[in-house]
């Protein structure tokens, strides 16, 4: 059998790289895990739309049941990344290039990177060491590819958008820690 593969030609076996841009992550730690396409706008930012924010997030829920969430083509929502709490595992779930439906405010969705991280605004131990040193060289890492500040102006809480009835990512989130880990991933 190996002999008769290595007899085809190359033209005629698929290209290895067919379905590659689907599956390709900006960011090289995260793993693909897409959401729907009907969860999202497709684009090509930063050519349409200039990316100035970073958008936090929590999910008040769990890793699993979000990334069903945004894979489920009727619930029109969607972020870009999704931090686990045990572990700080990332999960790229839409590409930078598209705008994810996550801020509730189309102006912010196009100009944001939206991170949603594993918890509940009210459950603080969600808040572990690893979501937030793997968030915040996320984060880091967003921030050095488009220019971004790294400082509260730019990296917002959900709360923040403008007319959103949001809490995320909640009074338990520690900003200075944040901020102080992205400045220095």
């Amino acid at each position: 059998m190996g002999a008769a593969l290595a007899a085809v030609p190359y033209a005629l076996l698929p290209d290895p790289r067919a379905g590659a841009q689907s599956g390709t992550v900006d960011y090289p730690p995260a793993e693909w895990r897409p959401a729907s396409p009907s969860n999202y706008t497709a684009s090509d930012r930063p050519g349409g739309y200039v990316i100035d924010r970073v958008i936090i997030h929590v999910t008040q829920e769990t890793y699993t049941n979000t990334l069903a969430i945004f894979g489920d083509p009727a619930k029109k929502v969607s972020a870009h990344y999704l931090v686990r709490s045990a572990d700080g595992h990332v999960a790229q779930c839409v590409h930078e290039a598209d705008i994810a439906w996550h801020a509730g405010d189309w102006d912010y969705n196009t100009r944001s990177i939206g991170i949603e991280h594993e918890g509940w605004v009210d459950r603080p131990a969600y808040f572990t060491n690893a979501l937030y040193e793997e968030s915040a060289k996320l984060t880091a890492a967003i921030c050095d590819k488009y220019g971004i500040p790294k400082d509260r102006e730019h990296i917002i809480g959900h709360y923040q958008v403008p007319g959103t009835d949001h809490t995320d990512p909640g009074p338990y989130w520690d900003w200075v820690r944040y901020l102080r880990l992205v400045n220095f991933a």
